[in-house]
């Protein structure tokens, strides 16, 4: 009886001194601008989009216009390639101000531009900041969290999107009726580029990337400001755990696919791969063009699309450290199913029913909600967990370039495939992959919630 009541003060002990969330908190905020600009630069050209088409002389190209959408996700592709090298070169923090550099650049050529060529190359450089930055975040927001805060600050990934998006969405809004204002909307998305370059000289730096440098002494000083001093010293031994390689760069792209580590990294290809091809993305891109289709105010249903994601990563934070990352993952995909079946159907009864506008519009906003619980947030949040320490940087940049590539076919292809084959057969494509993924995380995904990056690297760690 005494051994378990003194197992029980310690476990209590334990739960009650957790690692201060204020500590770490800042470094989080600061990273998170990133995804608050790839939600900016995701909707900014959302509303302006026929605005720039007849300013810049290519109005009613649907190819041209999918192109201005979609180059920037080319270039994120791009960006992604190398950022898994660029993380490991220079650290996280160098690597977000070097995002923040492509960023501030191509937005400022986007708001000058007198042509559609200086309007693809500014989109051409935002995408390749963007395609550096995200990946960064995931990595550095799971290694600087504490256990039992990864989930929470992980998901602020996600709402930073959607307050990007919404803000993008609501400076577009004066853009009918003030001449040039779409320029204004670029011009905004270089002050937050600009915080986040200067921000990230007073952020601490990883210190997994530091432990797998050798700069065991500075790592230890990291966790000190991130845990606290009590905590740094049981973070440095658990950090240990982990697999040292002393040659950073012999990670390469045969090692990823059919190395030791392959599984994790088909898998997390493979989400991200499903999150793509759940349709989020072109409801995002173009939901004023869907809605006007539909009858309904493209303002008014853009708003709502916005406010939608926000409340569902609202919700993601609010769970996501109490139900774990898988349920929510299956919850979510499966509600996005739904709600594309409920899109199917508005699409084939558009032609017998004067309201269905109200089913479209259901649909979609449950849809996005649905994307914001868990198919949004988790994948970028799951990967570095489940990636060992040596692979983290360059997997989770491998992964990303299959987000991009299917993000870009996705923006480009939408409206020519909504006018070709119609919504019916579109959105039924993108219900079938829905349910598809449900499938494959109810089978594939385990859950990391609470887990230390160690304990979840040793569950993980093939058996040779």
């Amino acid at each position: 009886m005494e051994d378990d009541s003194v197992l029980v003060l310690s476990v209590l002990e334990k739960e009650t001194t957790k690692p201060p969330w204020k500590l770490s908190f800042p470094h989080v905020l600061v990273a998170t601008i990133v995804p608050f600009l790839f939600g900016y630069h995701l909707g900014v050209v959302n509303e302006p989009l026929e605005s720039i088409s007849t300013d810049l002389g290519f109005v009613g190209n649907s190819m041209a216009e999918g192109l201005v959408v979609s180059i920037c996700l080319a270039g994120a592709f791009v960006g992604s390639l190398f950022s898994g090298r660029i993380a490991d070169d220079v650290g996280r923090r160098r690597a977000f101000q070097l995002s923040a550099l492509p960023m501030l650049l191509g937005a400022s050529i986007c708001a000058t531009s007198k042509s559609m060529a200086g309007m693809l190359l500014g989109r051409l450089l935002v995408g390749t900041g963007l395609g550096v930055g995200p990946p960064v975040t995931s990595l550095y927001v799971t290694e600087i969290s504490p256990a039992h805060l990864r989930g929470t600050y992980g998901s602020l990934i996600q709402i930073g999107s959607g307050l990007g998006l919404i803000g993008a969405l609501l400076i577009g809004f004066p853009v009918k009726t003030i001449f040039g204002w779409w320029r204004i909307c670029f011009w905004v998305s270089t002050i937050p580029s600009v915080i986040l370059a200067l921000s990230m000289m007073f952020c601490v730096e990883s210190p997994y990337w530091l432990y797998k440098k050798g700069r065991n002494i500075e790592a230890r000083a990291e966790l000190e400001k991130l845990l606290g001093s009590v905590h740094a010293k049981a973070a440095m031994e658990e950090l240990s755990k982990s697999e040292r390689v002393d040659e950073i760069d012999s990670v390469t792209l045969v090692e990823l696919l059919y190395g030791r580590h392959s599984r994790v990294v088909f898998l997390g290809s493979t989400l991200f791969a499903l999150q793509q091809l759940s349709g989020i993305n072109a409801v995002f891109y173009f939901s004023s063009t869907v809605f006007r289709r539909a009858g309904v105010s493209s303002n008014l249903a853009s708003v709502f699309v916005g406010i939608a994601n926000l409340i569902g990563s609202v919700v993601a934070l609010l769970l996501m450290d109490k139900l774990g990352r898988k349920i929510l993952l299956i919850c979510s995909f499966f509600g996005m199913g739904i709600s594309m079946a409920l899109q199917v159907l508005a699409a084939t009864l558009s032609a017998s029913s004067p309201n269905i506008f109200y089913l479209h519009l259901t649909g979609m906003l449950l849809f996005v909600s649905m994307f914001a619980i868990g198919a949004g947030p988790v994948p970028a949040l799951l990967l570095p967990e489940i990636f060992p320490n040596r692979i983290r940087a360059k997997a989770m940049a491998f992964c990303m370039s299959v987000h991009w590539v299917l993000n870009f076919l996705v923006g480009l292809m939408f409206l020519q495939l909504l006018d070709q084959v119609g919504p019916q057969w579109l959105y039924s494509l993108f219900c079938t992959c829905c349910f598809l993924a449900v499938v494959v995380v109810k089978k594939n995904v385990m859950e990391t919630k609470g887990k230390s990056l160690q304990e979840i690297e040793i569950a993980l760690l093939p058996q040779d």
